[in-house]
C-alpha cells in the first residue's frame, strides 16, 4: 500500500511540487532546502505523540522519548546562540512573536515596530495582523535618501511615543541591524526590546551578523530560512523570570500539544548548524547575495539601500516599467521564483508592489556559487528589461534548466556545506 494508491490527489501534488523545486531556481528569501535527516525526523512516528507541557512535566504519559528530543533541541539551540533559556515549541515565527506579546503586554499597550512597507513584518504591528489590532502601534521606518534605518530618528520617536516594547528585526531589510543601539534606545525609555531575527538566524549562528541575544530581552526566530531547518519557531531569553513567563504563554497560553516530529527535526537542524561546515555555507550565502546584487546593479537594476549585507537583495522594478506583481509572474514563467514585495515609500498596494525580494539561501544549499549568481543576475535583468520578447524568455528558460540540471535538489555535498 502506498500514498500513490490510497490518495493519488495528494501524491500527485507532492510529486508535482518536487518537480517544480527540481526545475526552478528558488530565490524567495524566506525559503531553503532541508537535509534528508531533517526530512526523516519530520516524517517520523513522533508525529503520533501528544506531549502537552515541557520535558519532565507533561500532562500525558509515555513522553520519555519525546522528552529526549525536546531537551536535545533546547540544549543545542542554547549552545548555538549562547543563550540561557530557550523554548522550541512555537509552531512559527508569528506564533513566537505573538507569544512574547501575550507574555509581556496587555491589549492597548503601545509597541514600536518597523513599518511593513519599509521592511518590517506583519507581526510587528501591521494593522492587518493581531499585533496591529491588539496594540497601539508607533511604526518606524527608513530614510528616504539612503533607505537605511536612522537610529537617531528611531530614538526620537521612542522618546515621543514611549512604547512598552520596541521590536527590531525585519523581513525585507538587506542591511545589518545595530541591536546594541536598539537596546540603548529601549533602556532610555524603560521599554523591553524584542528582536525578531527570523531572516538572519543562520547568519547570526555563523557569526556573520551581530547577535541580538546579549542585547534583547527576547529573541524570536523561525527555524527555516537561513537556519535551514523545518518550518517552525523558537524564543530565546537570558532572563529566568522571562523564561517562566514565556513557557506559560506558549503552553497553556496560546498552544496546546507541541509538534514533536517538528521539534525532533529542529534538533537535527540545530546540530547541523553547530558544525564548522555551516559557517562555510552561511559565508557562501552572503557572498552569493553580494555577487547577485552587484550583477543586477551592473545590469541597470535599482536596489533598495544600494546593495546587501545579508542574504536579501530587494529590487525596485519601476525603472523597467514593471510592478512587483508583473515581475514575479514574468520570472516564474522562465523558472525563477521570487516574491513581489513592497519597497520603502511604495506608491503601489501590497498586492501589487513596486519591488521583488530575492534571497540566496536555497540556491547556495544546492551548491551554486559566484559563477551561477552572475548568470542568474544577468538572466533576471535581461528578462525583466525585455519582458515582451519571447526569444529572450525562451533563452532564459533554457539557461535556467541547464543550471537546475547541474545542481540537483538533494545533492549531499551541497547540503553539507
Amino acid at each position: 500500500m502506498s500514498l500513490e494508491t490510497n490518495d493519488n490527489t495528494i501524491f500527485s501534488a507532492i510529486e508535482k511540487e518536487n518537480e517544480r523545486q527540481l526545475g526552478t531556481l528558488e530565490l524567495i528569501a524566506s525559503e531553503n532546502i532541508v537535509s534528508n535527516d531533517v526530512l526523516e525526523a519530520m516524517g517520523s512516528v513522533m508525529t503520533n505523540k501528544y506531549a502537552e507541557g515541557y520535558p519532565g512535566r507533561r500532562y500525558y504519559g509515555g513522553c520519555e522519548f519525546v522528552d529526549i528530543a525536546e531537551s536535545t533541541a533546547i540544549d543545542r539551540l542554547k549552545k548555538l546562540f549562547d543563550a540561557e533559556y530557550a523554548n522550541v515549541q512555537p509552531h512559527s515565527g508569528a506564533s513566537a512573536n505573538t507569544t512574547v506579546y501575550y507574555a509581556q503586554l496587555n491589549p492597548g499597550d503601545k509597541i514600536m515596530g518597523m513599518n511593513l512597507s519599509h521592511g518590517g513584518h506583519l507581526t510587528h504591528g501591521s494593522p492587518v495582523s493581531i499585533s496591529g489590532k491588539w496594540f497601539d502601534v508607533a511604526a518606524y521606518g527608513v530614510n528616504k535618501e539612503d533607505q537605511l534605518i536612522d537610529y537617531d530618528e528611531v530614538e526620537a520617536l521612542a522618546v515621543k511615543e514611549k512604547p512598552k516594547m520596541i521590536i527590531a528585526g525585519a523581513s525585507a531589510y538587506p542591511r545589518k541591524i545595530n541591536f546594541s543601539r536598539f537596546k540603548q534606545i529601549a533602556d532610555k525609555i524603560g521599554a523591553k526590546l524584542m528582536v525578531d531575527m527570523a531572516h538572519i538566524a543562520g547568519l547570526v549562528a555563523a557569526g556573520l551578523h551581530p547577535s541580538p541575544v546579549p542585547h534583547a530581552d527576547f529573541v524570536t526566530s523561525t527555524t527555516h530560512k537561513t537556519l535551514r531547518g523545518p518550518r517552525g519557531g523558537f524564543i530565546l531569553t537570558n532572563d529566568e523570570g522571562y523564561s517562566k513567563a514565556i513557557n506559560k504563554a506558549v503552553f497553556p497560553g496560546l498552544q496546546g500539544g507541541p509538534l514533536m516530529h517538528i521539534i525532533a527535526a529542529k534538533a537535527v537542524a540545530f546540530k547541523e548548524a553547530l558544525q564548522p561546515a555551516f559557517k562555510d555555507y552561511a559565508q557562501a550565502v552572503v557572498d552569493n547575495a553580494s555577487v547577485l546584487a552587484q550583477t543586477l546593479k551592473e545590469e541597470g537594476a535599482s536596489l533598495v539601500s544600494g546593495g546587501t549585507d545579508n542574504h536579501i537583495v530587494l529590487v525596485d522594478v519601476r525603472p523597467w516599467k514593471l510592478t512587483g506583481k508583473e515581475a514575479e509572474k514574468i520570472l516564474e514563467e522562465v523558472g525563477i521564483t521570487v516574491n513581489k514585495n513592497t519597497i520603502p515609500f511604495d506608491p503601489e498596494s501590497p498586492f501589487v508592489t513596486s519591488g521583488i525580494r530575492t534571497g540566496t539561501a536555497a540556491l547556495t544549499t544546492r551548491g551554486m556559487r559566484k559563477k551561477e549568481m552572475i548568470l542568474i543576475g544577468q538572466t533576471i535583468a535581461n528578462v525583466l528589461k525585455n519582458s515582451n520578447d519571447p526569444s529572450v524568455k525562451e533563452h532564459a528558460k533554457k539557461t535556467i534548466q541547464e543550471i537546475c540540471s547541474a545542481f540537483p535538489l538533494y545533492q549531499r555535498q551541497a547540503l553539507n556545506v
